[in-house]
């Protein structure tokens, strides 16, 4: 018979170790490439010596003269506070019952909500990777008078997300959180969400559309990392030069001698060597259709978690759905780093349960998390280019 114990023991000893292996390299091909790492965490903060420039103790001399003085290496430390990354299941106390007396039933639920949660967790999580940090899924253009709602992108937005409406600060709006979309016209950039019409008079133009309780603290993603001004890790670019990735903009058509520029110029200015490229699918089309033009072959690599990636001399070339448009991004991944103060765990209570009963509902939920931030410890050995013509 299956009881809520053992269903409390089924998550912790024969789902964890499934779940948090797809959450770590099943959600994205680029955080598949990243290494994760519990060093460097003290306490509530990430606290990361990074290098810079080169030793200074060399030189050249006479016979007998002076030896070179000492000049070691340079660096700055970094600092970030954890973020709580959080994944919740929710099954009702009828289902379980309804299943009791059948263990092929109640494992098919239990399989339900933990390929929904991983589901749901490969979007946001794949989402953050491209992000800055904030959580802007999208910028309010217009609201219609029966509350559908105009975005300037529908990128980052599904049907089932619960979203907060904020103002430009972040200031959440009263009335306007905690709201279901509905669904979602991508071809018009279109959105409604669930309860009461909104209107411009209470969400106005320009207002941001963020995952509940989440505007300022997701991930350090790469949209903070490709910036030319404001502070990173708590540094100042301004006075940190080398904080600063190579970025072209204005790229047009893509070819093999755009990106071996941007290659050769993180190679010879850093020495940092590109291991990872990921764009937009209307770039990968793009590069595709370059190669084709001039007869080139496309070759085609496997990578870890089963991924299919085009080749660049080596180089995986893969496409992102949350890649901005017209967005092509040369990494070296061994740059980058998840640190987390530990990996995915249950949030456990008391008694040492998961399932928990949601307070005055006949329902139990049990939650994930993890507590980590992204951090790459050499932004100019990274080149993003812009502006290049889809296809």
């Amino acid at each position: 018979m299956v009881t809520m114990t053992s269903a409390d023991n089924a998550l912790k000893s024969l789902y964890l170790g499934v779940v948090s292996e797809q959450l770590n390299t099943g959600v994205n091909p680029l955080l598949a490439k990243i290494k994760q790492t519990s060093q460097d965490v003290w306490g509530k903060e990430i606290r990361r010596l990074a290098q810079y420039g080169i030793n200074g103790g060399i030189g050249a001399g006479t016979e007998d003269g002076e030896l070179p003085e000492a000049a070691g290496n340079n660096y700055d430390q970094f600092v970030l506070t954890l973020k709580n990354l959080y994944g919740k299941i929710e099954i009702s106390d009828k289902a379980v019952r309804a299943s009791e007396n059948n263990v092929g039933a109640f494992v098919n639920l239990l399989n339900a909500e933990m390929e929904g949660l991983l589901k749901a967790s490969s979007f946001n999580f794949g989402r953050m990777l491209f992000g800055d940090g904030n959580g802007t899924l999208a910028t309010v253009s217009a609201i219609a008078t029966d509350g559908t709602i105009t975005v300037d992108s529908v990128k980052n937005i599904v049907e089932g997300m619960v979203c907060d409406f904020v103002e430009a600060n972040g200031t959440a709006i009263s009335g306007a959180t905690a709201r279901r979309v509905v669904y979602v016209d991508r071809a018009e950039k279109k959105i409604k969400v669930s309860g009461t019409a909104l209107s411009t008079s209470v969400v106005p133009v320009g207002s941001i559309i963020t995952v509940q309780n989440s505007y300022g603290k997701e991930i350090t993603g790469l949209g903070a990392i490709f910036k030319a001004t404001g502070s990173l890790y708590g540094l100042d670019r301004s006075t940190h030069k080398w904080l600063i990735p190579y970025m072209k903009e204005n790229v047009g058509e893509i070819s093999e001698t755009v990106i071996q520029a941007a290659i050769d110029e993180l190679e010879e200015n850093t020495g940092s060597k590109v291991n990872f490229i990921v764009c937009s699918s209307g770039v990968k089309r793009a590069y595709q259709n370059h190669l084709a033009s001039y007869k080139r072959n496309i070759d085609v690599m496997e990578l870890k978690g089963g991924y299919k990636a085009l080749s660049y001399n080596g180089i995986p070339v893969i496409s992102d759905r949350f890649c901005p448009e017209g967005t092509m991004y040369l990494l070296n991944t061994d740059d980058f780093a998840l640190h987390q103060l530990c990996d995915w765990k249950w949030l456990e209570g008391e008694d040492g349960r998961v399932l928990k009963q949601v307070a005055n509902k006949p329902v139990y939920s049990a939650t994930l998390v993890k507590y980590a931030d992204l951090i790459c410890t050499r932004p100019c050995g990274q080149a993003m280019l812009s502006g290049i013509t889809e296809l």
